[in-house]
This record gives structure tokens, C-alpha cells and sequence, in this order.
């Protein structure tokens, strides 16, 4: 997608509403000091908030239901149903944020988050009408977060703020777009399959119709996207050597070696020339282009780029899927850092998923071999489909509607590239 233009500052503040003003209006320093700094909070909190009333719960936001599937159709079909309904009736208010809320605040925006949310279906109806910030629409808000991708935690920050306000037309826009690439994958995928979901930046393993595993996925770059195929995986390496694709050794390794000679010893990446041979890297003229007629491989240990695991699969993009040194970035909302490859927390998991059918292989072995770290390669003996999708809205079933941040842009509206445009 190298047509894909990022969306300015300005854009994203024009699809966020015009949260500048607002701030530019407010009467006290400490005010706008309060609010800033509500709106740059942490969005990490708990995921397991409950409305205090049974009567009022919603539908559960996780579910077993595999996001490729023919009931997956259904229920966007469903949601379209609805949410053109929502138009219809004029879709939801707009939230014109100017205070800092929290449980127990008072409020004008407060009743005007009720009637957002109550909506789109996060608030029941029946949970009144009232000024004051209660644990009922503290819970409505963490459900709607849930629902966005975004760490529930009830705080409305820049990214929630942007969300809340993204008009019902375009959601009902974005569910009909994706509709058509849900359908594409409706048919049969395998008993047992592998879906990365880029715009979400997770990973499903499924079978038998149903998720067995969900894993945190880091993605590529909106400069170095991730491609959408279909393949197979057909092996596992444990303790892999890393070579880094020329895109890594142009763009980010030659420049810090011109600055560093020893950054190559430090990491363990020793060169080859195409024959094979080693190459010192005292004798490469780093001021020139020589460096790219080499092979950059990185030998097998914790520093290695791929830690402990590579996941092998055909395809003609180069790319596979990865254990990580850096397992910290799994913590942060916004996982689209890697330059293409797909990067999986609790990768050990998948793997030993994977190799189940792979005599000799249990999880004592496995971990056995990546503690001895020697470089094993392991080929399935039933490999397994993988699919790299786009989707960036769904729906599981019981009315419950998902929406992510289009990252790349796929959806064509710029009101729906969210978090690409903003440093969190």
C-alpha cells in the first residue's frame, strides 16, 4: 500500500470533533491542566467490571465465535440492520468533553454520554437518566472500549473521546465494507486454522469452529504494512537464526553501523557474501553500498530478533510470524511496530498448539530444546492454514459490535484512521 497517505494532525483532530476549542474556551489554567492531563492517562485498567445490577448486563463482549465465519456473515448482516435503523433515527449525540469524569462526577456531558451509549447498546435503558457519573455508565464505557480495542478502563481519553464521537453513519459504512471481505472468507478454512486480524492486531487459533487460543499480535508499521494472504504453516524453528530482510539492513542497520562499528559483534550478526563465505565486517566500506550484497544473520539467542520461535508459512511477501526480545510492546495500545512480520505473545502456547500433532513433540521437549538453544527446525506433520485478514468491524453475535482503528487506511475514511495519527 505504498499510495496510502497518513492522515495529517489536523484530520484526525477534525474526526475527533473540535477538541482544540474546547480547550482554547476553558475559563481556568487548572482546568485545561486537569483535563490534558485526563486525556493522556494510561489506558490500562480492569477488563472485569460488572454493572452493579444483574438485571442491566449487557451481552458478553468475548466470546468463543471466530471472527471468520458464516455466522460471522449473519451478524454483521444483522448489525447493518441495526445500525441503519440508528441513522435513521438520527444515529447518537456527539460528547462535548469538558471536564475530567470520573465515578460521582455531575455533569451536562455525563447525560449526553448516557444517550451515546445507551445507543450503540453499552448502557441499558433503564439505567435512568441522571447527571452524576455512576458505576453503571462506568461499566457502559468500559464495554464500548472493549468493544474498540481500547484497554477498558473508564477513563475518556483522546483515543475513546475520538471514538465515541465517530458518527453512526460511518460505523454503519465501515460494517458494510467489511461485510464484503467477511464474506469472501465464509467458506471452509480447515478443521484447524491460524487467522492474524491486522487492524486489531490479534491472533485466533481455531478449531472445530471455535477459538481455542487468542493472542496478542504486534503488526507492521503504517510504512511497512503487513500484507493480507492465505497459507499453510508448515514448520516451526526453535532458537532461529535471524536474516534481516534488505529493507532492515538499508534502512535501520547500515545507518547505526556507520555511527557504531561494534553494533554487529554486540548483537551477534555476522555477514556472508552470496557464495556463503563470512565476511569480517572490518573489511565492508560502509560508505558505500557494499553492505547490501551481503547476507545480515544474527545467530540464535535471547537478543536474537526472533527470540525463541519462528513460524514458517510460503508466501511471497517474505514475511512469517515470531517470538520477540520485546515483550513490553504487547503492553502498549497501539501494536503496529514490526516492519511486515507478525510478532505473537505467548507465542510458546502456539507453538506447542501447532505441533500437536507432531510426534516427539511436547511441551517438556519443546521447552527442553529452546533452553539448550540450538537452532531446531521442526516440520509439521499436518500443517496448518494461516490467513492474514483486514478486518476492522464485526460483530459475534447477541447485537455485540466490534470496531478497530483503520491503520492502513483500507476502509477509505479518514474519520476511521483514529490512533495512526496521534502519539499516545
Amino acid at each position: 500500500m505504498s499510495g496510502f497517505k497518513k492522515a495529517s494532525r489536523r484530520q484526525f483532530l477534525k474526526g475527533a470533533g473540535a477538541f482544540g476549542a474546547m480547550l482554547a474556551g476553558t475559563a481556568h489554567a487548572g482546568a485545561q491542566d486537569s483535563l490534558i492531563e485526563i486525556l493522556r492517562s494510561p489506558r490500562r485498567g480492569n477488563w472485569d467490571d460488572q454493572f452493579d445490577a444483574v438485571g442491566t448486563r449487557a451481552p458478553a463482549v468475548r466470546t468463543r465465535q471466530p471472527i471468520l465465519s458464516p455466522a460471522t456473515v449473519s451478524y454483521v448482516e444483522q448489525a447493518i440492520a441495526d445500525y441503519r435503523g440508528i441513522v435513521v433515527r438520527g444515529g447518537w449525540p456527539r460528547i462535548d468533553l469538558t471536564e475530567q469524569l470520573r465515578v460521582g462526577s455531575s455533569s451536562p456531558a455525563v447525560r449526553q454520554l448516557r444517550q451515546r451509549l445507551a445507543v450503540s447498546g453499552d448502557l441499558s435503558h433503564n439505567a435512568g437518566d441522571s447527571p452524576v457519573y455512576d458505576t453503571f455508565l462506568d461499566a457502559a464505557v468500559k464495554r464500548f472500549q472493549e468493544r474498540h480495542g481500547v484497554p477498558a478502563d473508564g477513563i475518556i481519553g483522546e483515543v475513546t473521546l475520538a471514538a465515541l464521537n465517530v458518527s453512526a453513519e460511518t460505523r454503519l459504512g465501515q460494517l458494510e465494507t467489511n461485510l464484503v471481505r467477511l464474506q469472501s472468507m465464509s467458506g471452509f478454512l480447515g478443521d484447524r486454522y491460524v487467522m492474524v486480524n491486522i487492524p486489531a492486531a490479534e491472533i485466533e487459533a481455531v478449531e472445530n469452529g471455535r477459538v481455542a487460543q487468542n493472542h496478542k499480535a504486534i503488526v507492521g508499521k503504517v510504512d511497512r504494512q503487513t500484507p493480507i494472504l492465505n497459507s499453510q504453516i508448515h514448520e516451526v524453528i526453535l532458537n532461529p537464526y535471524w536474516t534481516a530482510p534488505k529493507s532492515i539492513i538499508e534502512k535501520d542497520i547500515i545507518p547505526v553501523v556507520r555511527e557504531d562499528p561494534t553494533y554487529l559483534a554486540r548483537n551477534s550478526i555476522r555477514l556472508f557474501d552470496p557464495q556463503g563465505n563470512e565476511v569480517p565486517p572490518e573489511i565492508v566500506d560502509w560508505t558505500t553500498d557494499e553492505a547490501l550484497r551481503l547476507r545480515f544473520r544474527q545467530d540464535p539467542g535471547k537478543i536474537n530478533a526472533m527470540s525463541s520461535t519462528k513460524i514458517n508459512f510460503h508466501n511471497p511477501h517474505a514475511v512469517y510470524m515470531h517470538d520477540t526480545p520485546e515483550r513490553s510492546l504487547f503492553g502498549q495500545l497501539l501494536r503496529f511496530e514490526s516492519s511486515g512480520c507478525v510478532r505473537v505473545h505467548n507465542v510458546r502456547e502456539l507453538t506447542i498448539w501447532l505441533l500437536r500433532d507432531t510426534p516427539g513433540w511436547s511441551r517438556n521437549q519443546i521447552e527442553a530444546v529452546v533452553a539448550g538453544g540450538e537452532n531446531t527446525e521442526v516440520p509439521l506433520t499436518v500443517a496448518v492454514p494461516v490467513y492474514f485478514v483486514y478486518v476492522s468491524a464485526w460483530s459475534t453475535g447477541d447485537r455485540v459490535v466490534h470496531f478497530r482503528d483503520d491503520i492502513y487506511g483500507l476502509d477509505g475514511v479518514d474519520e476511521l484512521q483514529l490512533t495512526s495519527t496521534t502519539t499516545l
